[in-house]
């Protein structure tokens, strides 16, 4: 019988670790604690990839040494122009070290050394030991390594699928003929990112022929002769450097490490600890993934200072634990112990808390009912008759360090209320409160299809009360309406989560909720804006309390999860209760925070209001023009059909549009459009956008490619799924608007999301036609701020060029252009016109001159230049964005002019890509955000003045800077002059503000 193959894997954990970093940069995943665990996850998810999919038999991974290594010594300014290492990164890489720990994987590190040379000496060990071996990492370096039974092991990344490079591969890759050249290659290109010199002005494409002539670097040199021009004065100046430079880029093979096969067998995971570091760690579902649904084993309470598994490290020591910083001293070559080497970790903290999305589902619950929870019967005046009793005092302060707090071992009374005298009872109760907590529970997550299944109130810390609701409607409505007088008194505050979902289903059964409200999600999002704010996050991380789980009534989600109306009554009491309880806690929490903040008075005057102004909306929906749809998907079929032939005659044969591969070969092998065109990771050809982009004025294909993509996405994503979101009650589409989600404070959209409609293409503009008033009666307004960010950066920075252009109605982009390019107003050119207007717009995201080149498709040094000559015309704006980026290198972050504040967790890095990005932010987020507070203020204004003067006309869209109505044709020229008043005094600045307000029988026409 044969043998089991014996399949090694080496993990590169800093090189995984930085890929997971950047990959995670723009959205990073933050704890409820602020912790950012972004290079954590990223290096988890490719470790599981590797254990589930590659089911290796032995694996460990390897560290860089903290201490320089031999290459200093060979050349000291080797790696010494790094950025310094991103702080997540500094915090992030003691907890992989748990994480390999936990999972009882030996961890490779030997100072003098760097991860690949104990990579490369492993493998060639392990091969020679009858060994499959597969080196992951994404470092190109270690092509070098490769042989028979020695991989390159990249793991799968953005959407790509994970590569084994072998032998054949490398040679491919680096176009040479024998794996040993490599470091030929290497050394003649150097390396930037390492400071490895290489020769100067030699590219890859140039190293490819000097290799392919030469052979090696030291052939090179030796007949520099042969060569000509600035490449022979270049080889002859620089030959040595570049022998240094392969020199340095070798990959040692020898390091003083027995291979001890033994240690480095996968073994079973320590599973108690590994369930308190994801727990910390907040990987619920990697928790699931690992340890299965139902784990539920101990949790040390302390970690343990050694490894308790008993293995042995590779060489026959006990494996250094995290815990233990003495390290045995070596006694000869060959008992050098591999060590855990903390110095890289001393010091670091976990950042400042970030910021976050969501909450808890309203169709969500879980609870299994406790035993009694012993409260005893002594009379309190304040609760109603039925629910006399004393609670023993519950301390409910948030603690980090200790078990985390349950329905199971916090005292709490929640009481079922369900007849007549009860309902009563407790509606008279509430009527004397000065503040509220209550919650829906209902059949379904989106309000305007679900049914109410009962509401839960609470008013005092540690108990709550369920009013269940039957599913007649009839009977409903009069349990409803029992509560109707307290819902509706504007003299008791409303205290709710996501309080938008409870208004809407309150308003389908007569009720218009009344009085101050306080919304703890809301209320979150204004403290931090960047982090999660469903109610089971916040609790955890400000109550040090885990709510039930709403899957552990319902079920996962599925075809199978049952709705609240099926879960046992006592278990949604529990659940129910639990959620208006915690609510009610963390409001108190809240409350103080939004003063210590400074955000109190936009809390209340601002979001609070938008909360029924958004109700509304979303109650209203819109009505949609199905034929029309239907029409427009018809025609988008025939276009693409047309430009489908169209591509192909051009190609000089049919191919599948669709697949990258085929795409690629037709592109740059058939028609050679781009000699230099690169392939992936995946060896097929990059046909992104932005490569296309670049070929269209190369070969017409490009475009056609181009059009087809978006005819495929308007069609599949818009046309045809709109229908499908037409609700069954009313017949209109009723979209979502999100208050809590982008931290500029601007609003977002789900079902469907309005901010993605294409408008720049004549067919995406048709969308629009199919979105209709509700009758004959009425037409659709739309009302759009014009150039909002441009007029707020002209007040902001108090631009003398700006603000006269803009309070004197001239053309800003002209008045730009007529300073920047030093011509008057008459002279300005279209072509000049559109410069300007790209650097106006790009000013404000701190555009750089890469970036306009890009934009203007001209130079970079063209593109420097004309940013240079704006700020030399305008010094205002260049000042106002120095003054931005140093109040929040002071502060921390960006402040709006309502007070609105966006955290910059790096404004002050030492790494400067991630420094750059918050100083992009510093600038751009009081702009963007105080446009986001001028429109919010302007929508609550128009509700009012819609309401107060009972009009037909309604409010029934918001995209980016617009709004639109479905606007009564009696009612047309008010409406219109008093919303273009009310949305250009909505927050009075230096600038005029001006509207652009269109009328007409679909949005497209408005528009």
């Amino acid at each position: 019988m044969a043998k089991p193959q014996k399949k090694l894997f080496l993990l590169d954990a800093m090189a995984l670790i930085y890929r997971a970093h950047f990959a995670f940069s723009k959205a990073p995943r933050i704890t409820t604690r602020g912790l950012n665990t972004s290079a954590v996850f990223g290096f988890m998810n490719a470790l599981l990839e590797v254990l589930n999919k590659e089911k290796p038999t032995h694996i460990g991974v390897a560290f860089d040494s903290a201490r320089k290594t031999f290459r200093h010594e060979q050349f000291p300014m080797y790696k010494a122009t790094r950025q310094s290492q991103p702080e997540d990164i500094s915090v992030a890489i003691p907890y992989v070290k748990k994480v390999i720990e936990a999972m009882n994987i030996p961890m490779l590190i030997m100072d003098g050394y760097e991860a690949d040379d104990i990579i490369g000496t492993l493998a060639k060990r392990a091969s020679l030991a009858g060994f499959e071996v597969f080196m992951m990492t994404p470092d190109k370096d270690y092509g070098q390594l490769v042989e028979d039974h020695i991989y390159i092991y990249k793991p799968a990344f953005m959407g790509k699928s994970a590569e084994k490079l072998g032998v054949s591969e490398i040679l491919e890759r680096w176009q040479i003929q024998d794996i040993s050249q490599v470091t030929d290659m290497l050394g003649l290109m150097g390396d930037s990112v390492d400071n490895i010199p290489g020769i100067p002005g030699v590219g890859e494409k140039t190293a490819q022929k000097l290799i392919a002539e030469f052979g090696s670097v030291e052939n090179l040199i030796a007949n520099a002769n042969q060569l000509k021009g600035k490449l022979k004065e270049n080889v002859v100046q620089f030959g040595q450097q570049g022998l240094l430079s392969k020199q340095l880029a070798t990959i040692h093979i020898d390091v003083p490490v027995p291979f001890d096969e033994d240690a480095l067998i996968l073994s079973e995971p320590d599973k108690p600890r590994l369930s308190a570091l994801l727990d910390e760690l907040e990987f619920r579902q990697m928790r699931r993934r690992l340890l299965g649904e139902d784990y539920d084993g101990p949790v040390p309470q302390t970690a343990p200072t050694q490894k308790s598994t008993g293995q042995m490290d590779l060489f026959s020591a006990p494996a250094a634990s995290t815990q233990s910083k003495s390290v045995a001293e070596p006694t000869g070559a060959d008992d050098l112990p591999f060590i855990f080497d903390e110095s890289s970790a001393t010091g670091a903290t976990a950042p400042e808390p970030a910021k976050p999305k969501s909450r808890r589902a309203k169709a969500d619950v879980a609870v299994v009912v406790p035993e009694a929870s012993g409260a005893s019967a002594t009379p309190v005046p304040d609760s109603p008759a039925f629910l006399n009793f004393e609670m023993e005092e519950v301390e409910w302060e948030n603690k980090p360090t200790g078990p985390r707090r349950t329905i199971y071992s916090v005292v709490h009374d929640y009481r079922l209320v369900d007849t007549a005298e009860l309902r009563a009872s407790l509606a008279h109760y509430l009527s004397l409160q000065e503040a509220i907590c209550f919650d829906s529970e209902t059949t379904a997550i989106d309000p305007v299809e679900a049914d109410l299944v009962g509401l839960a109130f609470a008013y005092r810390k540690g108990e709550a009360f369920y009013v269940p609701v039957p599913p007649d409607r009839q009977e409903a409505q009069a349990i409803v309406d029992v509560f109707k007088p307290v819902l509706e008194n504007p003299g008791i505050t409303k205290i709710g989560q996501n309080l938008k979902y409870d208004l809407l289903m309150l308003k389908k059964y007569g009720v218009e909720v009344q009085g101050k409200l306080f919304d703890t999600m809301i209320a979150h999002y204004l403290i931090e804006p960047e982090q999660r704010h469903n109610m089971d996050d916040m609790a955890r991380k400000y109550l040090n309390y885990e709510p039930v789980s709403i899957e552990s009534l319902i079920g996962r989600k599925g075809p199978k999860q049952a709705t609240m109306r099926e879960v046992d009554i006592e278990k949604v009491v529990e659940y129910a209760g639990e959620d208006a309880d915690i609510t009610l806690q963390l409001r108190d929490t809240f409350l103080p925070q939004l003063e210590t903040n400074k955000v109190t008075k936009l809390f209340e005057q601002v979001e609070m209001p938008l909360v029924q102004v958004l109700a509304d909306m979303e109650l209203e929906g819109i009505t949609v023009d199905t034929n029309a749809l239907a029409d427009l998907s018809a025609t988008l079929e025939t276009d693409m059909r047309q430009v489908q032939q169209e591509i192909f005659q051009l190609a000089g044969g049919e191919f599948n549009i669709g697949s990258p591969k085929q795409l690629g070969e037709i592109l740059f092998d058939r028609l050679k459009l781009d000699k230099n065109a690169k392939k992936t990771k995946t060896g097929q050809y990059a046909t992104g956008e932005e490569i296309l982009s670049k070929l269209e004025e190369e070969h017409e294909i490009a475009r056609k490619i181009l059009d087809f993509r978006e005819l495929i996405k308007l069609k599949n994503t818009y046309v045809d799924a709109l229908p499908l979101l037409i609700s069954q009650r009313d017949g209109r589409i009723h979209t979502s608007f999100n208050q809590a989600v982008a931290a500029t404070g601007r609003l977002s959209s789900t079902n469907p999301n309005l901010q993605n409609i294409p408008i720049r293409t004549p067919r995406g503009q048709e969308i629009r036609k199919a979105f209709v008033p509700r009758s004959e009666e009425y037409l659709i307004m739309s009302a759009d701020y014009s150039q909002i960010e441009l007029r707020i950066m002209a007040s902001f920075s108090g631009d003398e060029t700006m603000l006269e252009a803009f309070n004197q109605g001239i053309d800003i982009h002209t008045s730009t252009a007529s300073k920047v390019f030093r011509v008057p107003l008459t002279e300005v050119t279209p072509d000049m016109r559109r410069k300007a207007k790209t650097i106006n717009f790009g000013i404000i995201y701190g555009i750089s001159a890469f970036g306009l080149s890009q934009r203007l498709k001209i130079p970079r040094k063209e593109a420097a230049q004309i940013i240079e000559d704006y700020f030399v015309e305008f010094p205002a704006v260049k000042a106002y964005m120095d003054k931005s980026i140093g109040q929040a290198r002071n502060c921390g972050y960006a402040e709006t002019i309502l007070g609105r504040r966006r955290y910059l967790r790096d404004i002050n890095s030492r790494n400067m890509t991630d420094r750059m990005f918050a100083e992009r932010n510093a600038i751009n987020a009081p702009i963007q955000g105080s446009a986001a507070d001028m429109l919010k203020i302007a929508m609550i204004r128009i509700h009012d003045y819609i309401r107060e003067n009972r009009l037909k006309s309604r409010m029934i869209l918001t995209v980016h800077d617009e709004v639109v109505f479905d606007a009564h044709r009696d009612e047309l020229d008010m409406l219109r002059e008093n919303v273009n008043s009310i949305m250009q005094t909505a927050i009075p600045l230096a600038v005029k503000m001006e509207t652009g307000i269109g009328v007409g029988k679909n949005w497209l026409e408005a528009h």
